[in-house]
Parts: structure tokens; sequence; C-alpha cells
């Protein structure tokens, strides 16, 4: 069972590239289907053909202010401004999903490769960030050397610590991630295996199983069509 869990990771990591290519092989197409979004806010009445409806509202991120394993205060917003961004949480003592979570993501920093023939680099329009949800515990240099263990490029994937009410008020309230009440108290803990994809205008476009090698793979297309939405509305 185990092998089989290491060969499937290891033929979805070799597709990955595979898979931006057939990407970029829709834009030929009539017709793409680009990820939807997630977090309806509410809706603004507009009339169509005689008659109000609803066009519905999404929800648009707010900001977060973090340190990252470098030490350096990021705004993920102003910072990250353009960017698409690939996130989840963990937290450095954690022994049971983490390790495999982050392998996982760290099997999607590495299938992001730039073609250097190309003028277009996928890369520099996708960041990863890893989101510590006992922040008292990571510092940043805490955070780099958990890092290093996965061969993290620290330009690309941030792991990042902060307020932890800020963290957990923004996997709550701003991601939809985590049900219930809490404000991020001593008591308060959460904790996702999921993660989540953010276009560049800080829409959620997708959760995604962060355990499961399919369901990152799905994630990793749904990153490149966005990068091909934002390269297409450039052209317009």
């Amino acid at each position: 069972m185990k092998s089989g869990k290491i060969i499937l990771g290891l033929a979805v990591a070799l597709l990955l590239p595979l898979s931006f290519y057939l990407v970029a092989k829709l834009l030929h197409k009539d017709r793409i289907y680009l990820p939807a979004y997630y977090l309806p806010d509410g809706c603004d009445s507009i009339m169509v053909d005689g008659k109000f409806v609803c066009d519905t509202v999404y929800h648009q991120l707010n900001d977060i202010t973090l340190y990252n394993q470098l030490g350096e205060k990021v705004s993920l917003n102003q910072d990250l401004s353009g960017k698409i961004l690939v996130v989840n949480f963990f937290f450095t003592g954690c022994a049971t999903t983490c390790p495999k979570l982050m392998s996982n993501m760290a099997m999607l920093q590495k299938a992001f490769r730039d073609d250097p023939k190309k003028e277009f680099k996928v890369s520099q329009t996708i960041q990863f960030l890893s989101i510590s949800v006992t922040p008292e515990i990571d510092s940043p240099a805490v955070l780099r050397a958990y890092a290093e263990r996965y061969n993290a490029n620290h330009d690309k994937w941030w792991l990042l610590t902060g307020d932890k009410s800020s963290i957990y008020q923004y996997a709550r309230k701003e991601l939809g991630l985590i049900t219930g009440s809490g404000e991020g108290g001593m008591d308060d803990f959460i904790h996702s295996d999921r993660v989540v994809l953010i276009d560049s205008s800080r829409y959620v476009r997708g959760y995604y199983d962060g355990l499961d090698a399919i369901a990152l793979k799905k994630c990793a297309e749904d990153a490149v069509l966005l990068t091909m939405e934002k390269k297409r509305k450039k052209k317009k």
C-alpha cells in the first residue's frame, strides 16, 4: 500500500509539468473552463431581458501582514500584488498529517518549473504560502529550519508566522476554512488539510485535499489556468 502511494506521487510529480503544456493547448480552443469563484457575499440586482436577476458578488480577501521564514514582514496583498497564491496551514510540531501535506507542497513547488526557452514564466506568477497555526512556537528561525527540510525556495515558498488572532481570523472569516467561533485565544486551535487557490485579484478559486496527489494535480492545473486568465485579460 505504501509503495503504491509512492508510485502515485512520483507519477503525479512527473505529469505536472506536462499538464501545463496541455492547459496551454486549451487556449487554442473556443472555450476554456476557468476555476469557479467561492465565498459569495451577496448579489447585485441587474436587468436582463427586462427582468431583475441576481449577479453574485464574491468575497474579496482582506489583507494580512505576517513574517516569513527570513524574518521579513510581508503583506499578502501588497508585497504579492498580482500573484496567484497557493495557501495551506500547518504547524512544525505536527507529526501526523503535516509532513505529508508539506511534502505535497514541496512537490507542487518543484513541479512549477519554467521552460528557459519561453518568455512567459509560470512560476513568477505563483507564490506558495504555508501559514503556521501555532505562531507562538513557530518563530521565523524555526520556520526557516523547517523550510529547509522540504527544500523550500525562500523566494517562491514562504512559511509564515505572526499574530495568532489575525491568522485564525484569516483562516475562518477570509478563507472560510473553519466553521465555528474563536478569536485565536490560548485554547483556540484550528487545523485544516485543505489547500486554497487564490487568484491575483484575491478571490478564492478552489479548495483541494492537500493529502491527495490527484487533488493537488488539479490544483496545479487550475493555477496555470488562472495565469492564462490574467494573460488573456492583458491582451484586451
